[in-house]
């Protein structure tokens, strides 16, 4: 059984685009649907024991999709942070968008910043918002930094804070507990590899469009039933192998 301590959530929002081609839509509509989708599920975190929120919103390796959509996408992204920034620091909710920024364009870069530094002092939720995000890449980048530094060794939660900078996170960030991947798919697509080492995961039959707060609901309940054992062997086990 889990404790009720703050949860990491991270979720791979997959299935905006089978979504809309479904009913007929271009696939930009699946995407604002999508992100309809993300407001209600970040109103409903904290009250179901959330602590931080990392959202799959961009991959490295979605800038291989059809320029249009990739345009759409962030235009998607600047038009939401312009939108939803006041609104989350009224909630005390403070965001952070990791991931490569050099790639992004100079008008959704200045709009990252002031959507951060907007929500900087919120003390709620710690939203993640994953954009141009490769989890080996953040790993290969702290390496190199590590290897700048010259030192000779460190230790896990040192290598873990680097992984956040190189990825402009507001410093360290606890280990995933629970990874959710909609859309039916069951792979990790280069999310979170560091920090899901541990992550129960669960893999979602719906797009992400009809994701609703019941299904997040619904996961953590199971995720609160699982015996989580990090490497070690349950209790009973070890009572056993004691009294034999």
């Amino acid at each position: 059984m889990q404790s009720n301590s703050r949860l990491h959530v991270g979720i791979i929002m997959d299935g905006n685009g089978r979504w809309a081609e479904r009913r007929g839509l271009p696939r930009a509509a699946g995407h604002r649907a999508g992100a309809t989708t993300v407001r209600r599920i970040v109103e409903v975190a904290s009250g179901l024991g959330i602590g931080t929120l990392t959202l799959y919103a961009f991959s490295s390796d979605n800038w291989q999709r059809p320029l249009p959509e990739v345009s759409a996408l962030l235009q998607l992204f600047r038009r939401d942070l312009l939108d939803e920034s006041a609104r989350l620091a009224a909630a005390d909710v403070s965001l952070e968008v990791v991931g490569r920024r050099d790639r992004l364009p100079a008008p959704l870069r200045a709009t990252v910043e002031d959507a951060e530094r907007v929500t900087e002092r919120a003390r709620g939720l710690r939203l993640r918002v994953a954009i141009d995000y490769s989890g080996r890449d953040a790993i290969r980048r702290a390496a190199v930094r590590l290897a700048a530094t010259g030192a000779a060794d460190i230790d896990l939660d040192g290598f873990g804070r680097l992984v956040a900078e190189v990825d402009h996170g507001r410093g360290p960030v606890e280990p995933v507990d629970v990874l959710i991947r909609t859309g039916g798919d069951q792979r990790l697509s280069d999310f979170l590899l560091w920090e899901a080492a541990y992550a129960e995961l669960f893999f979602r039959r719906e797009l992400w469009p009809d994701f609703r707060p019941g299904d997040l609901a619904e996961v953590l309940h199971e995720f609160r039933t699982r015996e989580r054992r990090f490497g070690g062997v349950a209790p009973t086990h070890l009572t056993v192998i004691k009294n034999a």
